[in-house]
């Protein structure tokens, strides 16, 4: 088993991701090469430019998956969807019009808007977890509400929350205050598995391999293998083990002398 990748916009031709098979096909051939054996297919569903529909994203990941193949591209690809907050979600759940990360509707990759985490959001995850749903909170790092407020983080972990960072957010490519607080998020044992978040060849690319050197030689090569697990169990519907959580805000400050 190669790196798992939870959250990918590489399905052709339905986001703002890949945009045609070709570019698609481009797309995994590059996940390959980062390492990438297996990746969840995540378009944006519900939020205020796109619409995909499970029935459509099932037909549209069959019909990949045998481009995958008929290329001799060693990787396989599962139905998603990255779904927005909204307040229509659960009428979208009730409908049968979601998907899961895992065939036993555990496991729901949630995005937040990326100006704020609503007031409602408390509500509406406890509305999830209350019917056995654990939401799996894209990107927070990338956040603005987190970001002024990292520790409301904590705050939906304990609720029942987990977390997917995005592998370029921990590299850098966002920015230095993106960076610094995704290593904040996993030095507080609130990050949970890395994703791509794909979308193209350039700033939104597959860098799984890098942020996995990076997270190994950081915080240890039993990190990295628990992130890459954790993918593995949510994938499987498996449990995911949550360590002693801790505030961002209680974290030790780097000291610019270790000696002093």
């Amino acid at each position: 088993m190669g790196l798992i990748d939870l959250h990918c916009h590489i399905l052709p031709g339905v986001d703002d991701g890949a945009k045609d098979m070709p570019m698609a096909l481009e797309m995994a051939q590059k996940a390959v090469d980062q390492g990438i054996s297996h990746i969840l297919l995540t378009p944006h569903h519900m939020d205020a430019n796109y619409t995909n529909h499970k029935k459509d994203v099932l037909v549209k990941t069959a019909e990949f998956q045998k481009a995958i193949n008929d290329n001799g591209i060693p990787l396989t690809v599962f139905p998603g969807q990255e779904v927005h907050l909204t307040g229509d979600l659960l009428k979208a759940i009730f409908a049968d019009d979601i998907l899961y990360m895992d065939t036993g509707n555990r496991y729901l990759l949630l995005e937040f808007p990326h100006n704020e985490v609503p007031e409602y959001a408390e509500n509406m995850i406890f509305e999830l977890t209350s019917r056995g749903i654990t939401p799996v909170i894209a990107h927070p790092e990338r956040n603005q509400g987190f970001q002024r407020d990292p520790d409301m983080l904590t705050s939906f972990v304990e609720m029942g929350c987990l977390t997917q960072l995005t592998s370029s957010s921990y590299l850098g490519v966002f920015s230095k205050n993106v960076e610094e607080l995704t290593e904040k998020i996993i030095k507080a044992n609130l990050g949970f598995a890395f994703a791509s978040d794909a979308h193209n060849f350039k700033g939104r690319r597959f860098l799984m391999r890098d942020a996995f050197v990076k997270l190994e030689k950081h915080e240890g090569s039993d990190t990295a293998r628990r992130f890459n697990e954790n993918a593995k169990h949510i994938i499987n519907g498996e449990d995911v083990e949550v360590d002693d959580i801790k505030l961002i805000s209680e974290l030790k400050k780097k000291k610019r002398f270790g000696f002093f």
